[in-house]
């Protein structure tokens, strides 16, 4: 009777309403398929060490972050920590009166950084999403957003959960990525990038979502040697472009990623 009333007839309200629910159904299995490459070891497969390799530079990055803010937590919680390394990090060079809490979704993942723990440093294998009554000074989440189906709903949902946020967001998006779309699709692949930012959208994204930005800046990049003669030529002309003028050259050349602090 309703559906007669608004002139929509029964058969198509059955449609529209099993179309709805195919759309529905559609985005629950295309968010448990990128969930599972983390929890069903593909993902360690492809990275046997979870990036452990680069913790102590990104833990250096979080530490200089918290210096130059004057920051001092004595709660740090790193959602999907990985292999716990860059927690593990902290601890060895801060001040003994803080503690870590690693949270975690991958059961691989969670054997590799539950070995880390001790009376200070803790890991949870579970949805930080899911815990109630929680909060922590310091949340980090790096290298994080740009492996989630639906980053806007996660980031208005811990946002409560801790004082300060520091995110590193690699910055895949550039006149060089583009035109070399390869680039991307290897991160897709193999480190599980979905989602692509330059500078101006991982801040914007922020700011949508309630957070109010307080500092960032360009990390140090990866210490590793180059892979060959042609790479080894392409970071230097990266290292020279960004020393005359760093927007314009992570715009052009990519290869960076943008830490930021947030409440």
């Amino acid at each position: 009777m309703l559906d007669n009333r608004l002139g929509i007839s029964s058969k198509k309200s059955v449609n529209l309403a099993d179309d709805a629910y195919s759309e529905t159904s559609g985005r629950k299995v295309l968010k448990n398929m990128f969930r599972e490459m983390y929890t069903s070891g593909d993902y360690l497969k492809k990275n046997p060490t979870w990036h452990a390799e680069d913790s102590p530079r990104k833990a250096k990055n979080i530490i200089q972050m918290m210096e130059r803010n004057n920051i001092e937590p004595k709660t740090i919680c790193e959602i999907g920590c990985g292999a716990g390394e860059i927690l593990k990090q902290l601890q060895d060079n801060m001040k003994k009166d803080c503690f870590f809490y690693g949270y975690e979704i991958s059961p691989q993942a969670f054997e590799l950084c539950k070995k880390k723990s001790n009376e200070r440093l803790h890991f949870e294998l579970k949805d930080i999403l899911q815990e109630k009554d929680i909060f922590f000074d310091m949340i980090l989440l790096i290298d994080l957003i740009e492996h989630m189906e639906d980053y806007f709903s996660f980031l208005r949902g811990i946002k409560q959960k801790g004082q300060y946020k520091i995110f590193n967001i690699p910055l895949d998006l550039s006149v060089q990525s583009v035109l070399r779309c390869t680039q991307i699709m290897k991160k897709r692949e193999y480190v599980g990038h979905i989602h692509y930012f330059t500078k101006e959208i991982a801040l914007q994204i922020l700011q949508d979502t309630g957070y109010k930005i307080i500092d960032w800046f360009y990390p140090t990049g990866s210490k590793f040697p180059a892979k060959s003669i042609k790479s080894y030529i392409a970071r230097l002309v990266r290292k020279h472009f960004f020393s005359i003028h760093k927007d314009l050259a992570v715009r052009i050349m990519g290869e960076r990623s943008l830490m930021v602090l947030a409440k």
